[in-house]
């Protein structure tokens, strides 16, 4: 076991999202070390305990959504709608540092227990809000999910090619980026509590979270006044840079340089290239790619993937295979970075999960405990509250855990 401290020991947080943008933020700050303590619904928990593809594990509460997102967590159930759940709750709130939600604006107020009633409780605690229009404005009320957002921001309309346009990412690319933002966010707000003393209110939308990611993009139609040409897989910075044929399946090749282009020529025995018109200045090969391809393509269709690999990334063109998910998963770079950690869950044994992607010399991120069943922490945390066995066996006669 590694003995180094973790970046956020000692930080407790309540968590109480659902699905994906919030738990995937609490992740990250679980994986630094933070106590994330999942308030869930006593019924069934958060929602992605249901999802995944193995139906005895959405039975048992323990889908693969759920095991996706919520290592190093401990869960406890509570009724925040009772009169008892919501003083469970405040009393919880005494000694946090953060709490996340991700309900739709105005819902934690309706319980009773948003950010101006937690924050007399506890003036340091910091609260983020993650939905996703924002709390305010003509469309905060509004119900969103990952495709939604992925549709009004303009993600899906820069997707695809003249064939199929609009296309959404092949994952939920707004709930994730919303919760990457989220933790970021709630990180900045430890550091400024840390400077002052004073806890705040932090309002994450899923829509403002996805729309910087796309800021070349928009760059080009804000200050350029060019609008967004579908493209498939090329790069519409630079040419050639994209996807192309070989002997046996596809390589992507990303000559962004004009050394690169040249080096490309030489690569695939094309000199003649390097002084046509067309292709000469980077510009103009932008305007005329698709008169490259083909050129090219003639020469890379006559030797497999792996060998212009290697001969194209020994002249620094940066160029790779296509790989599926199961092989990009276990290639030995990823191997090597240790971005999959296993843990053992009960009744299921070892599982493979993402692990924290940023690696700190002085201090630890690691997978350290599996995710929690429902309400498996109910004594140990309320059991912190001074709730003996008795009292815990009450409240949970009367659903209030």
């Amino acid at each position: 076991m590694n003995d180094k401290p973790r970046i956020l020991d000692g930080i407790k947080v309540l968590d109480l999202t659902n699905v994906l943008s919030g738990p995937f933020a609490s992740l990250h700050l679980a994986l630094l070390g933070a106590e994330v303590i999942k308030v869930e619904n006593p019924k069934d928990g958060d929602l992605a305990r249901k999802l995944g593809i193995v139906p005895e594990y959405n039975k048992r509460l323990m889908g693969t959504s759920f095991l996706a997102q919520n290592c190093n967590k401990k869960s406890v159930t509570l009724n925040t709608k009772s009169p008892e759940g919501k003083e469970i709750f405040k009393r919880l709130v005494k000694d946090a540092d953060v709490v996340i939600e991700n309900f739709r604006p105005g819902v934690m107020d309706r319980l009773g227990i948003g950010y101006t009633v937690l924050r007399e409780i506890n003036p340091r605690l910091v609260y983020c809000a993650i939905s996703g229009f924002g709390q305010t404005g003509p469309d905060a009320d509004k119900p969103a999910y990952d495709q939604i957002i992925q549709g009004l921001s303009g993600e899906m309309a820069i997707n695809g090619d003249e064939r199929l346009s609009p296309l959404r990412a092949g994952f939920p690319v707004c709930d994730t980026v919303g919760g990457l933002n989220a933790a970021f966010a709630v990180m900045a707000g430890l550091l400024h509590r840390e400077r002052t003393g004073q806890g705040q209110f932090i309002d994450v939308a899923l829509i403002d979270s996805i729309m910087p990611l796309m800021g070349w993009v928009a760059a080009n139609l804000l200050i350029g006044g060019q609008e967004p040409v579908v493209m498939g897989n090329d790069n519409f910075t630079a040419a050639p840079s994209g996807t192309f044929v070989t002997q046996d399946g596809h390589i992507n090749i990303a000559a962004n340089k004009q050394e690169q282009w040249e080096a490309v020529c030489d690569v695939l025995e094309v000199p003649e290239l390097k002084t046509d018109p067309r292709f000469q200045e980077r510009d103009t090969r932008k305007r005329n790619r698709k008169q490259l391809t083909p050129l090219l393509e003639v020469k890379l269709t006559q030797k497999p993937t792996k060998h212009w690999v290697d001969a194209l990334n020994a002249r620094g063109v940066p160029s790779g295979e296509i790989l599926s998910l199961k092989d990009a998963l276990r290639q030995p770079q990823v191997e090597h970075r240790g971005v999959l950690q296993k843990v053992e869950v009960p009744g299921m044994g070892p599982i493979e999960v993402f692990g924290l992607t940023a690696l700190f010399d002085r201090t630890e991120g690691t997978v350290t405990t599996p995710p929690p069943t429902l309400g498996q922490h109910n004594a140990e945390i309320l059991g912190q509250l001074g709730y003996d066995e008795a009292r815990l066996a009450e409240l949970k006669q009367k659903a209030v855990i």
